[in-house]
């Protein structure tokens, strides 16, 4: 009998502890304050009916004050179970303070390629710690209504690119493009970063960069700062005042024919503009020379070390690099396009065209991001101010591979 008792005891212990773990409440951390409706109406119902018992709250601060907020959150030991990382270095300092979790030995990391996790590993890849949720895509936007009226087929060459922008400039009914330099960082990620593979090849420039075999100075780096200085005559009157907004509104307004973008653009742009649009890859030097894109690994989703619900939050994580989840969020937030290895079918039409590039093109990040920023001067806060200078041709473009290269030069070892 007292056999009986204790195994009906262990049983309702054991029964209590399970209902206990299934009853977990996870808090996300966030700077992604737009996808608030999306996470509510779609992600979180979805997840939460494969997992009852585990509850969901999005809890999204602005995107400006994400990184303080969430530091300070962390320093408090008030932040939420599960935390949104910014690609590389931010996240990585995350990680080397013991507020990341390593996922290592998360089975489902295993869904993704060495790429897409190397924006959240440490510099030896011996450590994994957020999951890969999605990637941006750079290359250029454009109006198919102006193209059509012009009679412009859509470019494939730098040649055709220009010669493009020198019909729409001379009909005078469209500014030809529509980027700003106010902000400065457009002009870098939209542009520098955006053209620049087709001239450094890729991840064969970028990784050799960071070796220190390639220099900013070398040819493949200047390049690109000499093809932006040709943007400036084709921005329209007033560039160097006019901000992001600006030119979004231009674009969608029906001002501007083409706009250099990032593929987070498309659902905004959907739900503005009233014509129909398009898109086309950076335009490559010569015809038949092999493109490369920006595919750039932009955000991710990792365990806070501190979390109470650490088993909860694993089941959540490994459901994020399911083929379930990148469908929805490949299709709720079209321009962010998933990771995981899995294919995910699209149904916006201008995001279906942009992902279809990865077929064609060799995929690469932007340059700046890993490892090469981590000193003062900072590499990718120069560039802004490099891309600017060159499109407003304050400078040449041989002067500020050459300021880059010695600020570089300054504290990264592989190129002193």
């Amino acid at each position: 009998m007292k056999r009986k008792v204790l195994s009906l005891a262990l049983m309702g212990t054991a029964l209590a502890t399970s209902a206990y773990a299934q009853e977990a409440t996870l808090t996300i951390e966030s700077w992604r304050n737009d996808d608030l409706a999306l996470w509510q109406e779609k992600i979180i119902p979805a997840f939460e009916a494969a997992n009852p018992g585990i509850k969901v709250v999005f809890s999204p601060s602005a995107p400006a004050e994400y990184n303080a907020v969430l530091n300070s959150k962390l320093e408090a030991g008030s932040a939420g179970d599960l935390i949104t990382c910014r690609p590389f270095d931010a996240s990585l300092a995350l990680y080397e303070a013991g507020h990341l979790t390593d996922l290592s030995d998360l089975e489902a990391m295993g869904n993704f390629s060495d790429v897409a996790k190397s924006a959240w590993q440490t510099d030896d890849a011996s450590a994994s710690f957020c999951v890969p949720m999605a990637s941006v895509i750079h290359g250029f936007i454009y109006n198919k209504d102006a193209f059509n009226e012009l009679g412009i087929e859509v470019p494939t060459t730098e040649a055709e690119f220009f010669a493009a922008l020198d019909k729409i400039k001379e009909d005078g009914t469209y500014i030809p493009m529509a980027m700003g330099t106010n902000d400065q960082w457009e002009a870098a990620t939209m542009g520098y970063n955006n053209i620049g593979p087709n001239y450094w090849k890729g991840e064969e420039g970028r990784l050799a960069l960071i070796k220190g075999e390639q220099k900013l100075t070398d040819p493949q780096w200047v390049a690109p700062y000499a093809t932006l200085a040709k943007w400036g005559a084709y921005l329209g009157d007033g560039f160097e005042a006019q901000t992001y907004p600006d030119s979004q509104n231009l674009f969608t307004l029906g001002r501007a024919a083409i706009y250099p973008a990032g593929s987070w653009e498309i659902a905004g742009f959907n739900t503005q503009a009233d014509f129909e649009m398009g898109a086309f890859k950076p335009p490559v030097q010569n015809a038949g020379d092999t493109c490369y894109i920006s595919d750039h690994t932009d955000i991710g989703i990792g365990l806070n070390t501190a979390s109470e619900n650490q088993e909860a939050a694993r089941t959540f994580l490994s459901w994020v690099a399911s083929p379930e989840f990148a469908s929805i969020f490949g299709n709720a937030v079209p321009g962010f396009f998933p990771l995981s290895n899995t294919p995910v079918e699209l149904e916006d039409p201008l995001a279906k065209e942009i992902v279809g590039w990865r077929d064609e093109c060799e995929s690469t990040i932007r340059s700046t991001y890993q490892i090469l920023s981590r000193g003062t001067p900072n590499l990718e806060n120069e560039t802004w101010g490099a891309s600017v200078a060159a499109i407003k041709g304050t400078e040449s473009p041989e002067a500020l591979g050459q300021q880059l290269q010695d600020g570089l030069a300054t504290w990264y070892a592989p190129h002193q």
